[in-house]
């Protein structure tokens, strides 16, 4: 407050004394020759354009959030990115046409999206998705070519999936005790404009990989104790250790409206129940910059190959004013270092990582420009007003340390322009 003061009362002088030179500098100008006078308006013009920038950038600063600003605050990458959205007219007919096929998964509706799948055993993948924009029955489609074409899908799905109210995840659970893999299959339950909603979040288990599932058991509803109104549950689940060694317990990931994030531990009893933990808000020490950045959609990392003692997480950003946000843990998610802004080349929404057999990150997910290459391919309007553009989906390669020292990784990948 004191600076913002202190600008104003300097901003008041300057003007005040602006008046008062250009009041002398035009008697002079009648009475020195017009050599001396052009000089000095010179300067007196150059010193003004200084003062009156520097004065612009300060309220800026300030009052940018009223729209008196350049809405592109960001920076841009500056690693390469190969375009894999559109075929070359120099490739087509060549060795790598195939890059640069998409192939549709279902189109039998008009919105179909927030798709996510799981490798299964046979080297099938399971996509599953909902009917509609962010929530409706659970939809799913099996390939059994590695995503080359997709005819098949599990028939007799449970019937409470009909009324799923989120965008379904699916993981695969793998334990110590010799019991065999489980799939999960999990949709929150977030308040929609004009729907009732009883909170809480649905879980469905699979133990055939796939071919039969549990109807959805409902966990922390509205109507019992510490009840929840999830957004994207789980977003993450990540298979926690004790001791340095992996156990039976997995760590999931949610948000809700006001962009608290919540964990919450998934474990299951001697009959084979599943168990969740009370929902805690983990990042309550951050809430400043959780509620500022309104970081959601939270994916998480484990160190050296997924086998590490660190997790990283990155978290979407829904205020588009900054950054995707990361941040790290050593003590399996219990406390997290301060939220910091990613590198431009990571900033996007819904990431999802894997590692590559050779020990490199890649990560998937829809891209956030915010910097002067965003400005420069602003469509219109909207895309000014809101200060960001989109490249559609793009996958990033680097590695784990990129994240821990904020470095850009190697390249880009633009998948598909999608938005």
């Amino acid at each position: 407050m004191k600076k913002f003061i202190s600008v104003i009362l300097a901003t008041i002088l300057l003007m005040s004394c602006g008046i008062a030179c250009f009041s002398v500098s035009a008697e002079e100008a009648e009475a020195n020759n017009k050599e001396k006078s052009d000089s000095l308006w010179d300067k007196i013009e150059d010193f003004f354009d200084k003062a009156i920038n520097e004065i612009k950038n300060f309220f800026k600063k300030i009052f940018g959030f009223l729209g008196l600003s350049d809405r592109f605050t960001g920076s841009d990458y500056t690693i390469p990115e190969i375009d894999l959205s559109t075929l070359p007219e120099e490739l087509k007919g060549s060795k790598y046409e195939y890059l640069y096929n998409l192939t549709t998964v279902d189109n039998s509706r008009d919105y179909m999206a927030h798709p996510d799948s799981v490798l299964l055993k046979d080297g099938s993948i399971l996509t599953v998705y909902p009917a509609g924009h962010g929530k409706g029955a659970v939809l799913n489609k099996i390939s059994t070519d590695g995503g080359m074409s997709w005819g098949s899908k599990v028939e007799n799905t449970p019937a409470s999936w009909v009324n799923s109210l989120e965008t379904p995840t699916v993981y695969r659970l793998e334990f110590s005790d010799g019991t065999p893999d489980k799939l999960i299959l999990i949709s929150a339950n977030p308040k929609w404009p004009n729907m009732k909603t009883p909170g809480g979040f649905e879980c469905s288990i699979s133990c055939d990989e796939g071919k039969t599932w549990s109807e959805f058991q409902r966990f922390y509803g509205l109507d019992g104790e510490n009840g929840v109104t999830p957004i994207v549950a789980m977003a993450s689940l990540t298979r926690l250790k004790e001791n340095g060694e992996f156990v039976d317990k997995w760590m999931g990931f949610f948000h809700d409206s006001d962009f608290y994030n919540y964990k919450t531990i998934l474990s299951f009893d001697k009959e084979g129940n599943m168990q969740w933990s009370t929902p805690e808000k983990y990042l309550a020490p951050h809430r400043e910059t959780e509620k500022s950045a309104q970081m959601c959609e939270i994916e998480v990392i484990r160190s050296d190959m997924g086998k590490g003692d660190e997790l990283c997480l990155i978290a979407r950003s829904q205020s588009k004013k900054i950054n995707s946000m990361v941040s790290f843990s050593s003590d399996e998610g219990k406390t997290w270092s301060a939220p910091k802004e990613a590198p431009a080349a990571l900033n996007g929404e819904r990431h999802k990582a894997d590692y590559t057999p050779d020990g490199r990150l890649f990560i998937t997910f829809r891209s956030i420009e915010r910097g002067d290459k965003a400005k420069e391919n602003a469509k219109d309007a909207t895309d000014g007003n809101r200060g960001w553009i989109s490249e559609g989906l793009v996958a990033w390669v680097g590695t784990y340390e990129d994240l821990k020292n904020g470095t850009e990784g190697q390249y880009r990948i633009k998948i598909a322009h999608i938005y």
